[in-house]
């Protein structure tokens, strides 16, 4: 059974304790430092309710599997999935449209009868 990239795991290898927040950053992409001070400031203001969250989350969620990401590009690109998959699916569609345009424009000018194009292909036979 293959990991899944949109869902929300565990990160023990940058973890502090059990690796919610780490897990939480990863997720979203918000620094861990960040993540972790906002956990401790709701959990003072909460009087305790989100430690209990947090102990429950660690219990519960699974590690991250190691190698999940080929990149950090990837594990960015996974990040923007997960926040907004309609952009994400957006940006993938246009960079084909490019590519499929950049392939479209090399065969018309490799197919087009441009007579530079073929002195410079026989000067290199």
């Amino acid at each position: 059974m293959s990991a899944s990239r949109t869902k929300f795991y565990l990160d023990k290898q940058n973890a502090k304790w059990m690796g919610v927040c780490s897990g939480i950053a990863e997720y979203t992409g918000i620094d861990v430092t960040l993540v972790r001070v906002g956990v401790a400031l709701l959990t003072l203001a909460t009087s305790g309710w989100v430690l209990i969250a947090y102990v429950i989350m660690g219990w519960v969620a699974e590690k991250k599997p190691v190698g999940l990401y080929d990149s950090a590009d990837d594990a960015r690109f996974w990040q923007g999935v997960r926040s907004n998959p309609t952009r994400s699916t957006a940006e993938v569609r246009s960079k084909f449209r490019d590519i499929d345009r950049r392939l479209a424009d090399i065969e018309v000018m490799y197919t087009s009868r441009n007579s530079r194009l073929a002195d410079e292909i026989d000067s290199l036979r």
